[in-house]
């Protein structure tokens, strides 16, 4: 009789710690699932569907920015097909970035500046990246159109500027070369007077005895 209550405890004993091991597991597992389902990105990111992480957008940019001119060729006209084929807020700010950036033959400031102005109107559809990168290079990209038409109006006012002078310049060779001209033929007149003078001396002493 003791060896059976002994029997039946062991069992009731085995049988609470194999719920206790079953809720574990399934503790863990349910915190290993929801841990599958979350995303790398920030806290109060949206965490869009399908959005690029950010070090995807900054080493393409890189790529471009260090790459060779077949490199950064092959990178814009893919950029631009996405921006194209797919059009939508990821795909458009890829195709700006690239456009921002300087350093190849196809960057595009004021183009990346429309279409970055553009994107930030459907920041609802972004990611806190995507919107970091955006408006940062929207910055940039303002600034580098000033900076640009700034340069421009420094290179007309030098040109006007050497214009005026040359102009100035030929003015006064023109000067120069008419009172050249002027004084040879004032030189040329004053010698032939000076030749007539003379010839009529010579006539004068060949009649005197």
């Amino acid at each position: 009789m003791r060896n059976n209550e002994l029997t039946i405890q062991a069992r009731r004993i085995a049988g609470m710690a194999l719920a206790v091991i079953l809720l574990s597991g399934c503790s863990q597992t349910k915190s290993f699932l929801s841990g599958m389902g979350k995303s790398d990105t920030p806290p109060g990111d949206v965490g869009i569907l399908g959005a690029p992480a950010a070090d995807q957008y900054l080493a393409e940019l890189y790529d471009l920015a260090a790459g060779d001119p077949a490199t950064q060729a092959e990178i814009f006209a893919d950029a631009r097909a996405g921006s194209q084929l797919t059009p939508g807020p990821q795909t458009n700010l890829r195709y700006a970035l690239v456009l921002a950036t300087p350093g190849h033959a196809e960057a595009d400031p004021e183009q990346a500046q429309s279409m970055l102005r553009e994107i930030l109107t459907q920041t609802e559809i972004m990611t806190q990246a995507e919107i970091a990168l955006a408006t940062i290079h929207l910055k940039s990209v303002e600034q580098l159109i000033v900076t640009n038409s700034e340069a421009r109006r420094l290179r007309a006012s030098s040109s006007r500027a050497t214009q005026t002078q040359e102009a100035a310049t030929n003015q006064r060779l023109a000067t120069v070369e008419a009172d050249n001209r002027r004084l040879r033929r004032e030189l040329a007149e004053a010698e032939e007077k000076l030749e007539a003078i003379t010839s009529i001396e010579r006539s004068i002493r060949a009649q005197d005895p």
